[in-house]
């Protein structure tokens, strides 16, 4: 949604009219042209408490990772350093949740090790309300920050507002732009490109029309990395929005090439519908 700040009609149809920034709905409010502010919207903390209260599980389950990992070859698995740029497997989960209203994961090495984590940041209250009673924050602006088990920022990726396609800004940890994952396609298979200024250096293609599996290629076509994802089963894809994802990367990668193939592997459901869920 690239519109200009405005009051629009309220999407979340409390109000008459609410408040456009640009980026985000706000808490500012218009009913018969007399201006407040949604004051159930200012309890942050209560939004905070429902999201906390929603989620369940243990992600920390070394035994599960290694159920998620599967069938890669052991000859592909070695140690990478235990860093997010340097391990050759990553098993990415995601907090699970009835309702999802902050984005959350996890992410390990294929021993089942935590060496980061994923947190949506920036989202106003009235974001949160949206995606408590509704799927328009699907069309707003995203913000996830990954940082190493120390605390520190190795990547920020934004997903401007969107309507139709998605891309995804990937900066480092100083807030430089790395580069770009530009979706191509909205039909059939899902397909986007990796981007570095005006330059193609690779591509991400769905292998289904549902988009779970990825084959990640560099600027020659070559297969350099591959996101399969896992599903624990029919009862949680049907009634949570938890996704858990492996990446195996064939072969070490140069940057800027392989912050954007863990960006990529870190911002699926960001730059596609979170509400498109699916089976297999």
């Amino acid at each position: 949604m690239d519109n200009p700040a405005a009051w629009h009609p309220d999407p979340t149809g409390r109000h008459q009219l609410r408040y456009w920034d640009g980026q985000d709905w706000t808490e500012h409010v218009s009913d018969q042209g007399v201006q407040a502010i949604d004051a159930d919207l200012t309890k942050k903390s209560t939004l905070d408490t429902i999201d906390d209260a929603l989620s369940f599980g243990n992600r920390h389950d070394p035994a599960k990772i290694q159920q998620q990992v599967g069938d890669i070859s052991a000859a592909n698995i070695g140690s990478g350093g235990e860093t997010l740029f340097t391990e050759p497997i990553l098993v990415v989960n995601q907090k699970v949740k009835l309702i999802e209203l902050n984005n959350q994961y996890s992410v390990f090495d294929s021993s089942g090790k935590q060496i980061a984590s994923v947190n949506q940041v920036g989202q106003s209250t009235a974001k949160k309300l949206l995606r408590l009673v509704s799927s328009l924050d699907q069309f707003l602006t995203h913000k996830l920050e990954i940082s190493d088990m120390k605390g520190q920022v190795l990547l920020r990726l934004t997903r401007p507002a969107k309507v139709f396609k998605s891309t995804v800004i990937v900066s480092d940890g100083t807030d430089r732009e790395v580069g770009r994952i530009v979706q191509e396609n909205m039909i059939g298979k899902i397909n986007f490109s990796l981007q570095v200024g005006q330059q193609q250096i690779g591509a991400i293609k769905g292998e289904n029309w549902r988009a779970w599996d990825f084959r990640i290629e560099d600027a020659s076509g070559t297969e350099v990395a591959r996101i399969t994802k896992k599903f624990e089963g029919i009862a949680k894809t049907l009634f949570t929005t938890a996704d858990n994802y492996v990446l195996n990367i064939h072969r070490p990668l140069e940057q800027p090439l392989i912050s954007l193939v863990v960006a990529a592997a870190l911002s699926i459901d960001t730059a596609l519908k979170q509400d498109a869920r699916g089976l297999g």
